[in-house]
């Protein structure tokens, strides 16, 4: 349906609404302010809303499989925790962040924005900046860690290519090999993602069946290698299930939370394409947590058939596969690392910044220059340094990052279904004299909401201490805020429920502001 096809009603303070439910535009309202639109800010046009559940699915499929995908139930192995209870950890963290996931994905093929206009409605014209800002930076640094990973995986697979490869002489304690494949899975990256989110929609189409043939293969060929799968299923934990494992369990649960938190914010940024809400909906609840427990429990299985084959695990996939001396082997193990990574990190961590840029200035950033931007910052943060360890980077890493956003989800959650029933204007998030304006561009509640949340979810940060009594983490051991500290383990759900909580509250305080009609 078009926006020429008539609706129900006449068009309502500028926008027309269909039957199905999707708003546009009405006929001749302009987005003339260069301080809040531009053409990759306006809602999509009805006739250009044409993704399908297969594109939601494929997308999250194409996102999933990748190498830290793979890697989380080692790093979680790595903690003490059996197989079992690493799938039962990734596979329930995935079903929880789902739910914030469609919530905040509603508004997408609804209204046809992307994140950082829908949180104009919560936070501002001028406040959107700050959660958009902060979703800019994690996704830079996950934009630097996953090239990361790919250079080094572009790397290992030549070395078995090319004798000598890997022994290249160092340029800042690497291999200058390793940097050479790093810029150049860098500017491959950059340069898909420059031709726009259709360029990105077909590469997602063939990419998402490609990765997973890539991973049944190698599961195969392990396999037959192996005779069968090895010890590591019986591998028996080292926390049991009792008071060992739930100290343990909690953190994990958060970090793996934390992993796809990212995506339960800036989601509109893909939704805003979709047919309707059935699309959205279907599509990622197919694709999200069902790939990701599928890919944990293949990514066990091979680990285990490495342990038989090879008498130790071997958890890294690239380094598994550049164990066969068949050339074809390495050359198809090759292509699946290059397209497993690209396909996550172009829409994981390239298309949000590159929204939440533009969302900064939008006179003078474009999408095409956000990416730039973005692919900068991935390399400034020096991500190499932010995967060094589990503790670091599940703990400290997705923990932290996973407590912030969290907070944001629950005010953006509590504004648009709680107070204001799913109910936007949506030329008045483009003008500054329209209702999103608040006080100075800024709403006031959803900072105090930010703040409170965020100081709860993250406030008791702490740093674990090993065996050896050495500080794994950069947090003091009895947090940054002592007394906050056992709420640390919860930061995703403590910032959702307290963010959700305090802006529903302030918000209650002036229910005539939320128009639900």
């Amino acid at each position: 349906m078009t926006a020429t096809e008539s609706t129900d009603s006449a068009p309502t303070d500028g926008q027309v609404t269909l039957p199905d439910g999707r708003v546009a535009l009405a006929a001749g309202v302009s987005l003339d302010d260069p301080r809040f639109a531009n053409a990759d800010l306006a809602p999509v046009p009805l006739e250009k809303r044409t993704w399908g559940v297969y594109n939601y699915t494929a997308l999250w499929i194409g996102m999933a499989h990748n190498i830290p995908s793979w890697t989380l139930a080692s790093g979680l192995v790595a903690l003490g925790m059996d197989w079992k209870q690493a799938v039962l950890v990734i596979a329930l963290a995935n079903v929880i962040v789902l739910l914030p996931m469609l919530l905040t994905g509603h508004a997408g093929p609804k209204y046809g924005i992307p994140f950082p206009v829908f949180v104009r409605a919560s936070f501002g014209m001028r406040g959107a900046n700050l959660p958009a800002l902060i979703r800019a930076a994690v996704a830079c640094c996950w934009f630097g860690i996953q090239t990361w990973i790919g250079g080094q995986g572009i790397f290992l697979l030549l070395g078995k290519v090319f004798g000598g490869w890997t022994e290249a002489a160092e340029v800042g304690g690497y291999p200058w090999t390793l940097w050479l494949c790093f810029a150049i899975f860098w500017v491959l990256e950059l340069a898909i993602i420059y031709r726009g989110m259709n360029a990105l929609r077909r590469f997602e189409n063939w990419a998402a069946p490609f990765v997973l043939v890539g991973a049944v293969v190698l599961l195969v060929w392990i396999a037959n290698k192996a005779g069968g799968f090895g010890p590591l299923l019986d591998q028996p934990s080292e926390l049991g299930w009792g008071a060992d494992f739930w100290p343990v369990f909690f953190p994990a649960l958060m970090g793996m939370i934390g992993f796809w938190s990212t995506l339960s914010l800036n989601i509109p940024d893909f939704t805003r394409f979709g047919k309707g809400q059935r699309a959205q909906v279907w599509g990622q609840s197919l694709g999200l947590p069902t790939t990701m427990t599928a890919f944990a429990l293949m990514s066990v299985f091979v680990t285990s058939g490495s342990q038989a084959v090879y008498g130790a695990a071997v958890w890294d996939p690239v380094e598994l596969a550049a164990k066969t001396d068949n050339v074809f082997g390495l050359l198809f193990a090759l292509v699946t690392v290059l397209v497993a990574t690209i396909s996550v990190n172009i829409a994981a961590n390239v298309v949000s910044p590159a929204y939440d840029l533009s969302n900064l200035v939008p006179k003078r950033i474009n999408f095409r220059t956000g990416a730039l931007i973005t692919g900068v910052v991935g390399v400034v943060v020096m991500p190499w340094k932010l995967t060094s360890t589990p503790e670091l980077y599940i703990f400290t890493w997705l923990g932290v990052v996973g407590g912030l956003l969290g907070t944001v989800a629950g005010v953006m959650i509590a504004d648009y279904w709680i107070l204001r029933r799913t109910v936007l204007h949506l030329a008045d998030l483009y003008r500054r004299d329209g209702r999103y304006w608040y006080t100075g561009g800024w709403n006031w509640h959803a900072l105090a909401a930010f703040v409170i949340g965020g100081t709860l979810a993250i406030g008791g940060s702490y740093s674990t201490v090993s065996a050896k009594g050495v500080k794994q983490g950069p947090f003091p051991v009895d947090g940054l805020i002592p007394f906050l500290k056992p709420l640390a383990d919860y930061g995703w759900a403590v910032g959702l429920a307290a963010g959700l909580v305090v802006y529903t509250a302030l918000g209650l305080t002036r229910r005539s502001t939320f128009e639900t009609r």
